[in-house]
């Protein structure tokens, strides 16, 4: 099949580069003409494992194609999938700019039938919006359908999430969209994975319920976590205890930082204010919002409490993106930290896999915040380690290394990467989250 997908960006290039792995011929529509020429040179902008190998392949099987052109993008195939930005407002609702352009670029255009495809995060009804757009621009009586194909991807494994979904939602009103979508998804349900139809309310809902309850999960640990450290229990094991009870299962019940990323946070955030416009109280989620804003607090307490002054110390920091396997730092813990650290007179060096481009573009390095070129280098001569994301990497370290290069032994990590009992034999002073084991 042809699919045109419109937005370059993260959701719009895993689509369309595993679109393209599963037989179809994609052309993908992207503003920025410097980042087309990029993409048509197999590079991608961004990191996501995987990815660059499925973009190279589809460039030399000519099956996945990149231009600027809006007009080339619509007449190239009947199915288009909306995949741009839809960022928060300061009252929590979604920018839909980007998505109204969309439809009325295509309503301009289109000579013939067009199913567009709502890829893209909205509130529930966007679908509506987008039909009367298409309505009102459309310059004959061409048919049209919406429909609604929410993703449930996970930065970091965003290509193996959409191979191998846990579901593919898809909310249609014709009979015509749903035997596109279906036989788009053929090759996925032929492996039987599952497949459920909808009506495209429900499947927009779907998305930032399933966002917001996860969120929610992560909230509720760390809530639990702070119980824990009072009272000497271990969060880890509750946790473990928790999740052998396969109604609340064990995904999301690690306790740290909090979350991040562009999803969770803009969700969350979008979901509340989308039931405050029907006349629902989410006060449930305003609490997990509060609960995840207090983590950072509650980790720079730990630091504060571990280093008693930070003025003129020197502080390694591990882990700049929101997660691992990722290069997005939006939303990570990093972006406060660092500053509150400078703020009180710290010196920072920081390490992370791929994230330090991104973070430097913002926190250009100076007298107070440089960069290590590996994580050994980070730690030279520091007298504390915070470790903000946990990297497969700083998982697998050499620790006693590790003690060896610093200056003081003391580590307050923010992910539970490692064993309290194993730091202490080594002998780290080891500050973790939900553990309340003695760090000396």
């Amino acid at each position: 099949m042809k699919i045109t997908v419109v937005g370059g960006g993260y959701v719009g290039l895993v689509t369309a580069a595993c679109f393209s792995h599963l037989g179809n011929e994609v052309l993908v529509v992207e503003k920025i003409p410097e980042k087309v020429e990029m993409l048509k040179r197999g590079e991608s902008p961004i990191y996501e494992p995987g990815l660059e190998n499925l973009l190279k392949e589809g460039i030399k099987k000519r099956s996945l194609h990149f231009t600027s052109s809006i007009k080339e993008g619509i007449s190239f195939s009947e199915i288009i999938f909306i995949c741009v930005g839809t960022p928060s407002l300061p009252d929590g609702s979604a920018d839909l700019s980007q998505v109204e352009e969309v439809a009325r670029l295509t309503a301009q255009e289109m000579t013939s039938y067009k199913l567009l495809v709502e890829k893209s995060t909205v509130p529930v009804n966007t679908h509506k919006l987008v039909k009367k757009t298409l309505q009102r621009y459309l310059k004959a009586d061409i048919p049209f359908d919406v429909a609604s194909n929410p993703e449930f991807l996970r930065e970091g494994s965003a290509v193996s999430d959409f191979l191998n979904p846990d579901r593919i939602v898809v909310g249609v009103e014709s009979n015509r969209a749903r035997e596109l979508m279906e036989k788009l998804y053929k090759p996925l349900t032929d492996k039987g994975f599952p497949l459920l139809i909808t009506d495209p309310s429900t499947a927009e809902l779907i998305k930032h319920a399933s966002n917001s309850f996860l969120a929610m999960k992560i909230s509720f640990i760390n809530m639990v976590a702070d119980l824990c450290e009072k009272t000497g229990a271990d969060i880890t094991l509750v946790a473990e205890g928790m999740g052998y009870d396969k109604r609340i299962g064990k995904e999301f019940l690690r306790a740290g930082i909090g979350y991040g990323g562009s999803c969770f946070p803009k969700d969350v955030k979008a979901f509340i204010k989308m039931a405050e416009d029907y006349g629902v109280d989410f006060g449930l989620l305003r609490e997990v919002e509060k609960i995840n804003a207090n983590r950072i607090n509650r980790f720079v307490e730990k630091v504060l409490n571990a280093l008693w002054s930070l003025k003129d110390k020197k502080i390694a920091v591990w882990g700049l993106s929101f997660k691992p396997n990722t290069d997005d730092i939006r939303e990570a813990p990093s972006l406060k930290v660092i500053p509150f650290l400078i703020s009180k007179g710290a010196v920072v060096k920081a390490y992370d896999p791929k994230a330090m481009d991104n973070f430097g573009r913002l926190f250009p390095p100076n007298e107070k915040l440089s960069y290590a070129s590996d994580p050994y280098k980070a730690v030279e001569s520091a007298e504390a380690l915070l470790i903000l994301t946990e990297w497969e990497e700083f998982e697998k370290i050499d620790l006693v290394k590790v003690k060896e290069l610093m200056k003081l032994p003391v580590i307050v990590d923010g992910r539970n990467i490692y064993e309290p009992l194993e730091m202490k034999k080594i002998g780290f002073e080891y500050y973790s989250i939900g553990r309340a084991f003695n760090p000396l």
